[in-house]
């Protein structure tokens, strides 16, 4: 069974900085494109990072040079760092997996910038 476990979601600051995790199982993570994508209420998932099997990133215009995408194949993981975060960041954060038409998403976490 295929699970993607996002965490590391919470309440922060404007300015402030959070870590997101996604812990995949149930597939050859090595092969997988993993992105993160977030949902605000009343808009549509949007994508915020990807990196590719290989390793290769790109990222939403709104959060270039603040976010970084990483993954760690050994530990079937994939990371979101997001520093100076602003309001209009606050959003449910999904991990998501993709290898030719295979898509997987996880539940999500859920992240609020507010003083």
């Amino acid at each position: 069974q295929v699970q993607l476990a996002e965490s590391g979601g919470g309440l922060v600051q404007p300015g402030g900085s959070l870590r997101l995790s996604c812990g995949a199982s149930g597939i050859m993570f090595s092969i997988y494109a993993m992105g993160w994508y977030r949902q605000a209420p009343g808009k549509q998932r949007e994508l915020v990072a990807r990196i590719s099997s290989g390793g290769s990133t790109n990222y939403a215009d709104t959060v270039k040079g603040r976010f970084t995408i990483s993954r760690d194949n050994a530990k079937h993981s994939v990371y979101l760092q997001m520093n100076s975060l602003k309001p209009e960041d606050t959003a449910v954060y999904f991990c998501n997996a993709v290898n030719n038409k295979i898509t997987y998403w996880g539940q999500g976490t859920q992240v609020t910038v507010s003083s």
